[in-house]
């Protein structure tokens, strides 16, 4: 089995200046379609996102491909919210996805971000932004204003001071608080720290692409998934930290399952420490 000459890329928000280069190196050139991935959801208000992050990634590659004839489509996929352990921290997820559209064969990266450029505040004007401004490193990373943290967009992709206090009056005369609300635009042509990540994903999809399976010889060989169960120091009992990690191949489904060595922190037992 060998590697594509060219792929095609769902996306509408230059992920090609992330995705192109470790692809290159392989010798797969992207194909970019003029297709809309803002209807399989938004950062925004506009169109939520229906299902998974792999879902999502899904549907704009088979889009990618249709558009194209091609016979491989790649996409990516973010999620940006509150950290699940510790709140008050901002959380990134991104998902890059290699689907085949002969046989469904798929290849998928994944990455936290835990210093992630997403936040939010809540002004009246231009100066009682500048706190979220340095925190964002504006004007590289831009800005959505809308009235409220529901309301659609009055602005989005704000990289200049002069617009952006034009876009905080707009948005402070259509809210009942006299307040805009701005975020962060995770678009990744908006943000750069996203950008950096996705691409760190690329480079990994191009690892596995490059490292073939040691069973059936198709590339893609890496890791699958890690499990949980790494036994307590105290008293051996499972806890939810990595107990192995699942290397494997998606065309056969050959899988080599490797064990953690060591044993968990009591801290993390839920029976040391429930």
């Amino acid at each position: 089995m060998t590697l594509p000459s060219r792929a095609a890329l769902g996306t509408m928000h230059g992920k090609e200046a992330a995705l192109a280069p470790p692809l290159a190196a392989l010798g797969i050139s992207l194909i970019l379609p003029a297709i809309d991935t803002d209807r399989f959801g938004t950062f925004t208000a506009e169109t939520p996102r229906s299902g998974t992050m792999a879902d999502a990634a899904r549907a704009k590659a088979r889009a990618a491909i249709a558009a194209t004839g091609l016979s491989v489509g790649i996409a990516s996929e973010g999620a940006y919210g509150p950290h699940p352990d510790i709140p008050f921290l901002p959380l990134g997820r991104e998902l890059l996805l290699w689907h085949e559209a002969e046989t469904g064969r798929e290849i998928i990266e994944q990455a936290l971000d835990d210093r992630p450029s997403y936040d939010h505040a809540e002004v009246a004007d231009l100066a009682e932004a500048e706190a979220l401004l340095a925190r964002v490193a504006f004007p590289a990373t831009a800005l959505i204003v809308a009235a409220s943290a529901d309301a659609l967009p009055v602005a989005k992709g704000v990289r200049d001071h002069d617009a952006l206090a034009a876009a905080i009056g707009r948005a402070v005369a259509c809210s009942a608080d006299r307040r805009a609300f701005l975020q962060t635009d995770m678009r990744a042509h908006m943000n750069p720290r996203r950008m950096e990540v996705i691409a760190g994903l690329a480079g990994r999809i191009a690892q596995r692409l490059s490292t073939p399976c040691p069973h059936c010889r198709a590339p893609g060989w890496g890791l699958l998934r890690r499990d949980p169960g790494l036994p307590c120091g105290d008293c051996g009992t499972s806890t939810a930290l990595v107990a192995h990690d699942i290397h494997g191949c998606t065309a056969c489904g050959a899988e080599d399952r490797t064990a953690r060595t060591g044993t968990a922190d009591p801290a993390h037992c839920p029976y040391c420490n429930p």
